[in-house]
């Protein structure tokens, strides 16, 4: 029994060396390169995790993945949307504090609107969600310096205006911006426009000043500061198309650097424009929120603005800022029951079939086939860009 017993646990001893040398020899072939294959396999995922953090991280810290950021996620319908809802809103505010809180310094609140969204773009610069600005051998800070001046008087002039002037030679200098942007592009590059659109936006203009420009009360002063803001108001919105449209800028970068030079311009300003009394406003607790408020949305208008530049035409802004006039018109005549005039009213009418005309031109040219181009290197205000845009600003009445 004691011989058999100790059979049984060799036998066992064998069964167990006998196993794992079966097992050896499987990892010796198939096994081994099995494990092998699973090894590589787990390099691969690595490999393309690495290359896809990579890829979202180029995304969001160069200028290339946040300009196609902007275009992937702001097109023109939801740029032109935006910059429409809050031009009505700081409409409202701006009134608000003009009137009601008794703010009668257009400079200054154009200066606190800067300062304010200085402010929240460095915040968010801080938080790194500010999108990153190309590298600066890409833009002449010529063209930088130039934009902030030229916004600084388009904002600024703009709001002396309508403080100076009526609601109508308001609206008539806003008019006259639409021929001097189709000159200064055709001067500065070369661009035309069709004779099918001249016509249409002839057309528009016409029916906007029957449907707006009812009274024409100025003085000497207010009609120097109107004609001194055609000029800035056109070229204000053709670079900041260019420099978008040539480069890798986005609205918010493009923001960043150039709001600086525009706080500097309205210093300048401030003195020569702006009545005295500033600091002996009362800057109690409700004026102070109001002004803020209307702060913030001149953020959102600048911001809404410059997106809308980007996606569509320095004309096709400006038009946009004729239909808000149109609409804002006709809604106090539909909701509120204000009389306008039969004559208000036709102008209307002939300013939206303008418009409509207008745009199914801009569609038709947008889907018919054109030859490709090499896009131009040179961010200068002075190269030729591919499509002319338009910027915001902070009107008291509208964007500009």
């Amino acid at each position: 029994m004691m011989k058999l017993r100790w059979w049984r646990v060799d036998a066992s001893e064998v069964a167990a060396v006998t196993a794992m040398g079966v097992w050896e020899a499987v990892l010796a072939g198939g096994g081994r390169r099995f494990i092998k294959r699973k090894d590589s396999d787990a390099g691969e995922t690595g490999r393309a995790l690495e290359e896809l953090r990579s890829s979202l991280y180029n995304e969001m810290h160069s200028s290339e993945g946040a300009k196609r950021q902007q275009q992937r996620f702001c097109g023109p319908s939801v740029a032109l949307t935006f910059n429409f809802a809050v031009a009505v809103g700081i409409i409202v505010a701006n009134k608000m504090v003009m009137g009601s809180v008794g703010f009668k310094f257009p400079i200054a609140l154009s200066l606190i609107h800067y300062a304010v969204a200085l402010v929240l773009m460095a915040i968010l610069k801080a938080l790194s969600l500010l999108p990153v600005a190309p590298p600066s051998k890409s833009t002449p800070f010529s063209s930088l310096f130039a934009l902030g001046a030229v916004m600084s008087l388009s904002t600024g002039l703009a709001n002396v205006s309508l403080k100076h002037n009526s609601v109508g030679f308001y609206q008539m200098a806003k008019i006259a911006v639409t021929p001097t942007i189709v000159a200064a592009e055709f001067m500065l590059f070369q661009k035309k426009v069709s004779f099918q659109k001249v016509i249409t936006l002839a057309t528009v203009s016409f029916g906007v000043a029957v449907a707006t420009v009812t009274d024409l009360e100025f003085n000497f002063f207010g009609a120097c500061v109107a004609l001194a803001w055609i000029v800035p108001s056109a070229v204000n919105k053709i670079l900041w198309s260019n420099l978008q449209q040539t480069g890798n800028w986005t609205a918010l970068a493009l923001m960043w650097k150039t709001t600086p030079v525009t706080i500097f311009f309205l210093l300048a300003l401030m003195p020569l424009l702006d009545p005295p009394g500033l600091l002996l406003f009362d800057w109690n607790f409700r004026n102070t929120c109001a002004i803020i408020i209307s702060a913030l949305f001149g953020f959102l208008l600048q911001w809404s603005g410059a997106l809308a530049l980007g996606a569509t035409s320095a004309l096709s802004h400006v038009v946009l800022g004729q239909f808000k006039t149109i609409v804002i018109m006709l809604s106090g005549y539909l909701i509120f029951s204000s009389d306008p005039g039969v004559t208000s009213i036709c102008g209307a009418v002939v300013a939206l079939g303008g418009m409509s005309f207008y745009t199914c031109l801009g569609l038709k040219e947008s889907a018919a086939p054109t030859s490709k181009k090499p896009p131009s290197r040179s961010n200068s205000f002075l190269g030729k860009p591919g499509v002319i845009g338009d910027g915001g600003s902070l009107d008291y009445e509208d964007s500009v």
